[in-house]
């Protein structure tokens, strides 16, 4: 049996008398990417704030590579990954190679040359010219700074990628392209991936696996194929919501 790198058990959050979830156990093999799926206001993002340490959960646990997330080991963990937030969440007032390049910019580690090169680097990865290195997020697209915040993201070559709502405010081609951008990255990379959706096309092309997350629960988890033939009902209002 293959051991999973990332964890959740019994995860619960909640806000003064609102649950947003309760008892949340899922799961992620190395390699793997996962969608926790659910229509607006379920809780996904939540859920993955709290995954990534910027919510502290009411209770429950999570384990990183089999081992509880405290200490030296759950700095381990924040070392590991990128993360893409919803509508990018860039730095206004820095230029894009100094947005990319944010993480190493107190560090002694890299020259202010090396970052430059670093986030040109990375442009190439994500489809975008050089010549947007000195622009500012303002200066570019939704769909550009989509693509500035994955090369954040990914400037460390991360273990872990997490990605909230990627698509959301684009229109069904950018969404398509950013969307199959972050499966040709999460490949490059070999990269464990965790993505917030409610885009199913979106979701079709990056996971391997599904968790629907529905009323604070983890209503259904499993392949995306299965995902696709489930006759489980909230799945099915999920995929057709016209239909039921």
């Amino acid at each position: 049996m293959i051991n999973p790198i990332l964890q959740t058990t019994g995860l619960s959050k909640r806000f003064i008398t609102n649950e947003i979830f309760e008892g949340i156990d899922i799961s992620i093999n190395d390699g793997k990417s996962l969608a926790i799926i659910g229509g607006s206001g379920q809780g996904k993002s939540v859920l993955l704030k709290c995954i990534v340490g910027l919510i502290k959960p009411d209770s429950g646990e999570i384990f990183y590579e089999g081992s509880l997330l405290r200490g030296k080991h759950k700095q381990k963990f924040m070392n590991s990954f990128g993360i893409v937030f919803q509508g990018a969440a860039l730095f206004d007032s820095l230029p894009i190679w100094e947005n990319i390049s944010f993480k190493f910019k107190y560090s002694k580690s890299h020259s202010a040359k090396e970052r430059r090169q670093l986030a040109a680097e990375k442009l190439d990865l994500v489809g975008l010219p050089r010549s947007s290195l000195d622009l500012y997020p303002s200066e570019l697209s939704g769909g550009m700074q989509k693509r500035v915040g994955i090369a954040r993201a990914i400037a460390t070559k991360p273990k872990n990628l997490f990605f909230d709502e990627p698509t959301a405010g684009l229109d069904p081609i950018m969404a398509n392209t950013i969307s199959t951008l972050i499966r040709e990255v999460i490949q490059e990379l070999g990269s464990t991936a965790i993505t917030i959706s409610h885009d199913l096309n979106s979701i079709r092309k990056i996971a391997d696996d599904v968790a629907l997350l529905h009323k604070g629960r983890i209503e259904w988890n499993g392949p995306i194929k299965a995902f696709e033939k489930s006759t489980n009902t909230n799945i099915k209002e999920f995929i057709s919501p016209d239909s039921t």
